[in-house]
């Protein structure tokens, strides 16, 4: 399947966008700065057509707004890419979901009851290699990816099948199908099974299946390139280093780290096209996306996305945010048609708030705005 975008779209969204005054939406990003956090740039397309705006600064110390259409890390709103790729596969006959992934990749030595559809699913078990919450809930470290260790590491290299390996040392969360954990190796083996189908690079079938056709001209795998192409926020970490509290600009970083899980670059108008795109039919056959946006297990996961129902009379999103392991998070949420979108960047600055426990409720907020009419979600 493909499908194009005109510079023509282009320009009457972009006119649409700076014709609208929408009070109540930027009322919910100005949440986000009023919880810490430095910036954030937001989309959103409904009835009312197109509509962007931003809050907060571009760079700590300074006055100039996040721009409207700039680059940020996606984090693992890049598993949706992923799984779209996979899932294009599938649909040419390249392989099934229910096909043993060990059929195509016998040298990991992968437990052979794992499928394709429990990678994009995260019922496979597989530890992730980033690190897993251990028995107690408290979080148990994989490879440098939190504090100070990963801001000593951030521009480290790594190599899919070094991950893959990392997590395959580690012992199973549970057998294949019997449970559902996130798990960021899932997506890593997606992009090994996606290389050895195509016979192509992930990066070279991204920019081939998905970012050309769609014209997504700010969108990247950028491999383990560290730098975030302008015009683009600055993101902040802060973490302890002994017993001082330390913030760094953390805007380069290296995500080959989430190879295929979380690494890539994109602009909240892209994240729009493409996800509107994908919801409308235009990437994947009907069946396969229907299976895509099927709700599973206690995550309420499909293949690639996360599902959620808002209640009486609000109906159902779906979703997949994200976050870079520091100060870049993303957002692309829609109704299941794909007409209704929202999508945005979100930067963290120097504040002592925890962005894990803030970030929900302004998330919260931008929700009711956009998809409940302002209302409360049930």
């Amino acid at each position: 399947m493909s499908v194009t975008s005109t510079d023509q779209d282009e320009r009457t969204l972009s006119q649409a966008a700076a014709g609208q005054d929408r009070p109540d939406l930027q009322e919910a990003l100005q949440a986000f700065i009023d919880a810490g956090f430095a910036g954030v740039q937001m989309r959103v397309h409904d009835e009312r057509r197109a509509w962007a705006g931003t809050a907060g600064v571009r760079e700590l110390g300074g006055t100039e707004e996040p721009p409207a259409d700039g680059r940020f890390w996606v984090g693992s709103t890049t598993k949706t890419f992923v799984a779209t790729l996979v899932l294009q596969l599938v649909a040419e006959g390249g392989t099934g979901l229910d096909t043993p992934v060990a059929d195509h990749l016998p040298e990991l030595g992968l437990d052979e009851r794992i499928t394709v559809r429990m990678l994009l699913q995260h019922t496979s078990g597989l530890y992730s290699y980033t690190g897993e919450l251990g028995p107690d809930g408290t979080f148990v470290p994989g490879l440098p990816s939190v504090g100070k260790a990963w801001v000593d590491n951030r521009f480290h290299s790594y190599r899919p099948e070094e991950l893959v390996r990392f997590a395959l040392s580690k012992p199973a969360r549970f057998e294949p199908g019997t449970g559902q954990s996130y798990s960021n190796t899932n997506y890593t083996v997606a992009v090994l099974l996606i290389e050895k189908i195509s016979g192509r690079s992930y990066a070279e079938e991204m920019r081939r299946r998905i970012l050309e056709p769609l014209g997504l001209r700010g969108t990247a795998v950028p491999g383990a390139c560290p730098e975030l192409p302008e015009p683009h926020a600055h993101g902040y970490y802060r973490y302890q280093d002994a017993e001082e509290w330390k913030v760094a600009d953390v805007t380069r970083q290296n995500l080959s780290l989430l190879v295929g899980a979380g690494d890539m670059i994109s602009t909240t108008r892209d994240l729009h096209t493409f996800f509107s795109a994908l919801l409308g039919g235009k990437l994947l056959p009907a069946p396969l996306l229907d299976e895509m946006r099927k709700p599973h297990g206690v995550l309420g996961y499909g293949l690639g996305l996360f599902v959620q129902d808002l209640g009486p009379d609000h109906g159902t999103i779906v979703h997949h945010n994200g976050g870079a392991p520091g100060g870049f998070g993303a957002l692309m949420i829609s109704t299941p048609d794909g007409r209704k979108t929202l999508t945005a960047g979100v930067t963290t600055g120097d504040s002592a708030a925890d962005p894990a426990q803030e970030f929900p409720k302004a998330l919260d907020g931008l929700i009711k705005a956009v998809f409940c009419g302002g209302r409360a979600a049930q």
